[in-house]
């Protein structure tokens, strides 16, 4: 006969391997629920306070993956990957509203989807654009116009020295912002804009302060990144040359006048602007060059012309030698 009984001690064995087993994937689940819940925790936690209001532009369209992409980037919210599931798992994507938004303070995944698709965008901030190549001094007037009790004297007294590295962006502002709150502001996007190139300014020939000068004259003698750079090109090929750079945009600056209204004796005025009169670059920024225009200083188009005129339609035409110029002179500009 054979013993089919299992003896008592195995069964026992049997018995405490099951269980364990058991026990041990309990033990497991509970512990990978908990470490989810502990991450999905801190991802969902707002990222650091914000030195000023952030500005997140949602265009009509713009998937979700996208939209989550544009709030991590902005530092708005932690992970725009638990930002995009909640969208998805608790909303409809469709549902969010296409607009500025304006962030006074980094926010949660969850309150970011709320705001998101209840198109909260509204804001007592007040939008305000400085455009590439603007001087202080119209800054001022745009900026006065804008902001409550703003302080022009005391901008101006602060922000000319600082010509140049006032970055040209739209800022989005209280009301009641003060002269040196703006100007710190604008300082300190231009530290964050140039950040990455801040290396290749210092180590160029002109400096950090020839670039920014040169790079103001491009904002005002060219009108697309191509054209900047052509005229970069020809610009310091000038100076390397020991040729004045004839720049009518700093003759302007001086006088306050626009190309259209500068006449043969207004090019012979005697001052440290006057590019025509004086070789070299003149001693300060003329404006507040953007982005462009600074790397078109940093990579010129290197080319053998030495002249260029721009048309009545904002073309550019080159020459490389001074009879070609004037041939263009009297083709495009007579």
């Amino acid at each position: 006969m054979i013993e089919t009984n299992l003896p008592t001690t195995a069964v026992i064995k049997k018995g405490l391997s099951f269980w364990t087993f058991f026990w041990l994937v309990i033990g497991l689940a509970g512990f990978s629920l908990l470490v989810v819940t502990v991450g999905v925790y801190m991802f969902n936690q707002a990222p650091s306070p914000f030195l000023e209001p952030v500005s997140v532009e949602i265009e009509l369209g713009t998937s979700v993956k996208a939209v989550t992409r544009q709030l991590e980037e902005a530092r708005v919210i932690r992970s725009g990957t638990l930002l995009y599931f909640v969208i998805t798992l608790f909303y409809e994507p469709m549902d969010i509203k296409a607009s500025r938004y304006v962030f006074t303070e980094p926010l949660t995944a969850t309150d970011a989807a709320k705001r998101l698709v209840a198109g909260d965008f509204d804001s007592d901030l007040v939008r305000l654009t400085h455009i590439e190549g603007e001087r202080v001094t119209e800054l001022a007037e745009v900026v006065e116009a804008n902001l409550l009790n703003f302080d022009k004297a005391a901008f101006i007294e602060r922000a000319t020295p600082l010509e140049g590295k006032l970055y040209p962006e739209t800022y989005y502002i209280p009301k009641d912002f003060s002269a040196d709150e703006l100007v710190d502001l604008m300082l300190q996007t231009f530290a964050e804009k140039t950040e990455s190139i801040q290396v290749k300014m210092e180590e160029h020939s002109l400096g950090i302060n020839g670039v920014l000068i040169l790079a103001s004259i491009l904002e005002r003698e060219a009108n697309s990144p191509e054209s900047m750079k052509m005229v970069s090109g020809i610009l310091q090929g000038r100076m390397e040359a020991g040729m004045p750079l004839q720049a009518d945009a700093s003759v302007e600056y001086i006088l306050d006048k626009s190309l259209k209204e500068l006449t043969a004796e207004d090019l012979k005025i005697d001052s440290p602007y006057n590019t025509y009169t004086n070789r070299g670059l003149p001693p300060t920024p003329i404006g507040n060059p953007g982005l462009d225009a600074i790397m078109a200083v940093l990579e010129p188009t290197k080319t053998d012309y030495v002249y260029y005129i721009t048309d009545m339609e904002g073309n550019f035409h080159y020459a490389k030698t001074f009879d070609e110029h004037r041939r263009n002179v009297e083709l495009y500009l007579r």
